[in-house]
């Protein structure tokens, strides 16, 4: 992962979203044109590596970040602390502050694809996609009107 600037801020910020989250390591070094920024951090059991350094790639859809949530208190609690100042995309997708995409799904979407019939997965899916942030209720209702 790779920010202009302020990796140990983002990385602070996420992992105090997660019971689990661990800063492993904050380290700078130096080179010409000033410093990179490197952060270890850690995330429900994931190690990811962020850096913070002028010119790099900037951050887009083609990494996101995918977290299941337990219940919509957790999807809830989750897509409100990401989403402030960034963005809501769809089904499920958002781009936080610093311009990364998260998946943030409730673990009961994936329990309904695996048990439901065909015509029940794809009222699931019908729903999934009318949805930004996911509804658990609405897809389960989706679900049981099949």
């Amino acid at each position: 992962m790779w920010l202009e600037s302020g990796a140990e801020e983002a990385a602070r910020f996420y992992v105090s979203l997660f019971a689990d989250g661990k800063i492993k390591s904050v380290e700078t070094i130096a080179i010409p044109d000033g410093g990179v920024e490197v952060v270890e951090f850690s995330l429900q059991g994931a190690d990811f590596v962020l850096m913070g350094c002028k010119g790099g790639p900037a951050a887009n859809e083609a990494f996101s970040i995918s977290v299941l949530c337990d219940d919509q208190a957790e999807v809830d609690r989750l897509w409100g602390a990401l989403v402030q100042g960034g963005e809501e995309v769809a089904c499920g997708w958002l781009k936080d502050r610093f311009g990364f995409s998260w998946q943030i799904t409730p673990k009961r979407m994936n329990e309904l694809m695996e048990v439901g019939t065909e015509s029940q997965r794809s009222a699931v899916m019908g729903a999934m996609i009318g949805m930004v942030k996911f509804d658990i209720a609405a897809l389960e209702s989706a679900f049981s009107a099949s």
